[in-house]
């Protein structure tokens, strides 16, 4: 993950971001495409926001690493300080006192995402493309101004990701298109200490 990172393209229009390719090991992907609780979490039509489904997301929580080592493996992947120190250091941030927050998305077809900023007690997204099927190279997050006009798009390609700082520039969301199989997505936040949903975290304060 380090090394993606290390490799990471940075573009600044229309706002900074970073893209990455292969962030993460086989042995996690593979844990992360096996991990399918069920067609009740799959998002498919709703009305542009994933917190209107706050009882069906899937999150990596202490219980799900006491049951999976390479979802244990995937946590202390991003919680690791080498890790926060690297995004810091690219990034240009600080990451003391926050807490990793990793949310597997499973969408289908009728889903989107209006335009969002992110912003508030998120301080990094990560968003990993880990869709399988033909079209999922089309199934990256839309990029757009402020007015909510897309101008790029992330790749979807398998195992890429797409990194940016929230701010009240870093407009983005997925244009309604057909998802032609499962669109599945981890995200990586990490969350400040006035995050509420404490249950959502993988390492929560004791």
């Amino acid at each position: 993950m380090i090394g993606a990172l290390t490799a990471a393209r940075h573009a600044v229009a229309p706002f900074p971001h970073w893209h990455m390719e292969n962030v993460l090991p086989p042995s996690v992907t593979a844990a992360l495409l096996a991990w399918d609780p069920g067609a009740t979490f799959h998002a498919g039509e709703n009305d542009g926001r994933r917190d209107v489904r706050n009882g069906r997301r899937i999150f990596v929580t202490p219980a799900v690493r006491d049951r999976d080592a390479d979802l244990d493996l995937l946590a202390h992947l991003f919680d690791a300080p080498a890790a926060r120190r690297h995004f810091e250091r690219t990034c240009h941030i600080d990451l003391a006192h926050t807490f990793l927050r990793l949310e597997l998305c499973l969408d289908t077809d009728g889903f989107w995402l209006s335009p969002h900023t992110d912003i508030g007690a998120k301080r990094l997204t990560l968003l990993i493309s880990l869709s399988i099927d033909p079209d999922a190279h089309e199934w990256g997050t839309d990029l757009l101004t402020p007015q909510g006009r897309p101008v790029a798009r992330a790749s979807g390609a398998f195992n890429s990701g797409l990194l940016f700082i929230p701010s009240d520039r870093s407009w983005h969301g997925f244009v309604r298109r057909p998802i032609t199989g499962l669109r599945r997505t981890l995200i990586v936040n990490y969350v400040g200490p006035e995050w509420q949903s404490r249950g959502e975290l993988a390492f929560p304060p004791q």
